[in-house]
């Protein structure tokens, strides 16, 4: 079951905090545990299964990296990035989806999903401007799906199949998710883009996130390479992994941070040197109030820089203002954080 984690509220017109007026109630999971895999914290029960969403393709991306594949393929470090990523559609991150492409040997019309927009606003007004269709290569799955055929084409699949469930490439994919994990009680769905999407318990996406900031606790050697390598591309182009302006570049701009957010509400980060692995859900599916949560998270785990704050409190502050720019409600946390 879910508990309360955020609270809105708006300020009267005396704008005296202490007569503040509630607004609006985000309920949904965290989950902490330590580099032992034992859960520190919880609200809500953290037994519950919840889909990885997105976040987990840091962790799907890894066989590339197991097997070679970037090197085998002439893939740049800075490229790599986005095979974890949920891009934007920057200019940056298309480059890069088509570089991977042609490299491998793909067509851009093999991607199981329909064409659309950049979501980068920047970069969908440039399109418009210059009359260009819709694409796939805009799709912010595309550098995950570039990664999935990939892996098919070694390991002797089908690639006109790597979206499917019954390949080699979703077995492989399937095992590496359980090994960060650490369980075998997993549900498997279809996730927005067309490929599996997978489903374990909050404290095992937790644990996963633990494992990729402290790869000492994995356990196969292939993956512990592989994380290793992968983690710190992502630390050295967090640009890559999303876009401007979103949490997930700016989680990565420290580098005792890997994180990586899911659609409908979900996020997990670890942190090295605490070893400590955390993963939340806003079960109302926001991704608005993801900076306010990470902020309160970091601080209670003594892992907040300023500079950090500054960079996710500029997403979505504490106190938030109305359109004459006047400061009229703020936000508060429901848990209190102690391990």
């Amino acid at each position: 079951m879910y508990t309360k984690l955020i609270s809105e509220y708006r300020f009267d017109p005396s704008e005296n905090p202490e007569s503040a007026i509630f607004d609006l109630m985000h309920y949904g999971y965290v989950c902490i545990v330590d580099e032992h895999s034992r859960v520190l914290y919880s609200a809500g029960d953290c037994d519950d299964l919840v889909f990885y969403r997105s976040a987990s393709k840091p962790i799907q991306s890894l066989p590339v990296f197991k097997y070679g594949l970037d090197k085998e393929f002439g893939i740049e470090e800075w490229e790599s990035v986005v095979l974890s990523a949920s891009h934007a559609a920057e200019p940056c991150h298309v480059q890069a989806v088509e570089n991977i492409l042609r490299k491998g040997g793909f067509s851009e019309d093999i991607l199981c999903m329909s064409p659309t927009r950049p979501t980068n606003e920047a970069a969908n007004e440039a399109r418009i401007r210059a009359g260009l269709p819709l694409r796939k290569v805009y799709h912010n799955c595309s550098g995950k799906h570039a990664a999935l055929l990939m892996v098919q084409k070694y390991l002797g699949g089908n690639v006109e199949d790597y979206w499917k469930v019954d390949t080699p490439v979703f077995r492989e994919v399937a095992d590496c998710i359980r090994t960060f994990a650490e369980t075998d009680k997993m549900k498997v769905g279809v996730d927005g883009c067309g490929v599996p999407v997978f489903a374990v318990g909050m404290k095992n996406i937790a644990i996963s996130f633990k494992n990729l900031a402290c790869p000492e606790y994995i356990r196969d050697d292939a993956l512990q390479r592989a994380a290793i390598d992968n983690v710190g591309r992502i630390q050295r182009h967090p640009e890559m992994i999303r876009g401007t302006g979103f949490p997930c570049t700016i989680m990565n701009m420290d580098p005792n941070i890997i994180a990586k957010g899911g659609a409908n509400g979900v996020y997990g980060f670890g942190l090295k040197k605490q070893k400590l692995g955390v993963a939340f859900k806003l079960i109302d599916g926001t991704e608005a109030a993801w900076p306010f949560m990470l902020k309160e998270i970091l601080r209670a785990l003594d892992a907040l820089t300023p500079e950090h704050e500054a960079r996710l409190d500029s997403l979505h502050p504490t106190f938030f203002v109305n359109d004459n720019g006047k400061i009229v409600g703020e936000r508060r946390s429901e848990i209190k954080i102690s391990i």
